[in-house]
């Protein structure tokens, strides 16, 4: 196709990644992986967990959804590629924010981090055509609110991440498999 139409373009999207579940599992992993080390190592240790595994986090889920039998990949002129891109420019701004608050207290990382990576769900909606993500991305924030006024230690904070992405990379991936059959 030379001309996507929106429809289009959301649905090349939808079946080259499985509708994204692939890749919240793969976010989910990275959570969980940081809530362990929270528990077992530290706090500042579980912070560069989660941003070492989430650099990972694209390559891991398209190798998952490559396994999965999806492409993994969208069609090259897919205009909705460019918003997937811009949305992760705006990410790595909010990362280095949250980076910056977890100088003044550790366990605001991993709350500033679910608002972060909520809001970058919100616009998964756009590309995926799913209103799931605004589901998942208000989940996150409001975790992420909570968890903050709370005071929540970070490993709760982190399990609380992941634990969100494993149940909506489930939901996520049946949707997908249900619209395939």
């Amino acid at each position: 196709m030379s001309e996507y139409s929106f429809s289009d373009a959301q649905a090349d999207m939808r079946s080259g990644y499985l509708h994204g579940a692939p890749g919240i599992a793969a976010s989910s992993v990275a959570w969980l992986s940081a809530a362990a080390v929270a528990l077992t190592v530290s706090a500042s240790a579980a912070v560069w967990t989660l941003l070492i595994a989430g650099a990972f986090i694209h390559p891991v889920g398209v190798l998952i959804t490559r396994a999965l039998g999806s492409a993994g990949t969208h069609q090259p002129r897919n205009p909705l590629a460019r918003l997937a891109m811009e949305g992760t420019f705006w990410m790595l701004a909010g990362i280095a924010i949250a980076f910056g608050i977890s100088a003044l207290r550790i366990e605001w990382f991993f709350p500033a981090m679910l608002l972060v990576i909520g809001g970058r769900y919100l616009t998964f909606q756009t590309v995926y055509g799913l209103s799931l993500y605004w589901i998942l991305g208000v989940a996150l924030c409001a975790a992420g609110i909570a968890l903050a006024l709370l005071r929540a230690p970070v490993a709760v904070s982190a399990l609380a991440g992941g634990l969100i992405e494993v149940v909506f990379a489930t939901v996520v991936y049946l949707r997908a498999k249900r619209v395939a059959a």
